[in-house]
């Protein structure tokens, strides 16, 4: 196992180590977290934003360095989406529902929307599919702007609502559709929305793989 490909399994394995814990918090009663002063920043949470960036970087190092060293291998290619997809869902899911996952945030106002949530799973979940066929057939499905633009967005919102909107709830600060109507949330919904939008490309510019052979010798 080459470097880059020890950082990927590095990736899943405190990913899988950060969902335990985050369980583990959530079960224990009457438990007090404190704030950051007026941020609204629950400490627990700004814990797992500085995680979630140095994990969102070696996402990026990883595969820069299988590249630069000519270290690609299949074994790599399995696990990096894996540990992406571990990543973003299991904080998509967490941020749908934090009042109930973590009962500690009691100041925590932003979230992820659930029917947000439902789509940009299932989009990943479509487009993994899509991948899996194509493999079978020998194409190879190359990310696109709007796939890359749909990961950036994602991780800009899942860190901004992780930071409770610190520093946009400043603006606003007696905004009553703060959770639905902010910086952060529209972060949220731009994610959503490009994350939809780039399913539905990768899926007409690649519906030739759903062709049958014999469609495809005709």
């Amino acid at each position: 196992m080459n470097l880059p490909t020890k950082i990927t399994f590095s990736r899943i394995i405190a990913t899988v180590i950060l969902i335990i814990t985050l369980f583990v918090l959530s079960i224990i009663p009457d438990l007090q977290t404190p704030v950051l002063g007026n941020s609204r920043i629950n400490l627990i949470f700004l814990i797992i934003f500085v995680f979630f960036v140095i994990a969102s970087y070696t996402d990026h190092l990883d595969g820069k360095l299988a590249r630069k060293n000519n270290q690609v291998t299949d074994l790599g290619k399995f696990l990096d989406p894996v540990a992406d997809k571990l990543l973003v869902s299991s904080m998509l899911i967490f941020l749908a529902a934090p009042r109930f996952f973590a009962r500690y945030a009691v100041e925590q106002v932003s979230l992820i929307p659930v029917w947000c949530v439902i789509i940009m799973v299932a989009r990943d979940t479509v487009v993994d599919a899509l991948r899996f066929i194509a493999a079978q057939k020998g194409v190879v499905i190359a990310a696109n702007i709007f796939g890359k633009l749909k990961t950036v967005l994602q991780m800009v919102a899942i860190g901004a609502v992780l930071l409770n909107d610190f520093p946009f709830h400043y603006i606003y600060p007696n905004n009553p559709y703060q959770e639905y109507l902010s910086v952060t949330a529209i972060f949220v919904y731009l994610a959503t929305a490009v994350s939809l939008i780039s399913g539905i490309i990768y899926v007409v510019q690649n519906k030739k793989v759903f062709s049958s052979q014999k469609e495809e010798n005709k």
